[in-house]
């Protein structure tokens, strides 16, 4: 999997690979992924049967801009599905 290859199918394996280390804001998607449209691929993983939860809040990029409702994606943990 390298991160210049910019198919589909590629940034949809390095989101879910990204993911399993821990959340992600669709900031740290493009910036450490490089992947353009983190909320499409997230769509087509959701289609493809992966659970991924969206948590929107505000954060600030790393040139100190304030972004309000960026979607941070993250895997469910067992206490989420119970709930």
């Amino acid at each position: 999997m390298k991160i210049t290859d910019n198919s589909a199918a590629s940034q949809c394996a390095r989101i879910l690979v990204r993911l399993h280390e821990g959340p992600a804001t669709t900031i740290e998607l493009m910036q450490e992924m490089n992947i353009m449209r983190p909320g499409a691929r997230v769509n087509e993983l959701r289609k493809q049967g992966h659970k991924i939860n969206t948590h929107l809040q505000d954060v600030f990029d790393p040139w100190g801009r304030k972004h309000s409702r960026v979607a941070l994606y993250y895997l469910p943990t067992q206490t989420d599905e119970v709930a």
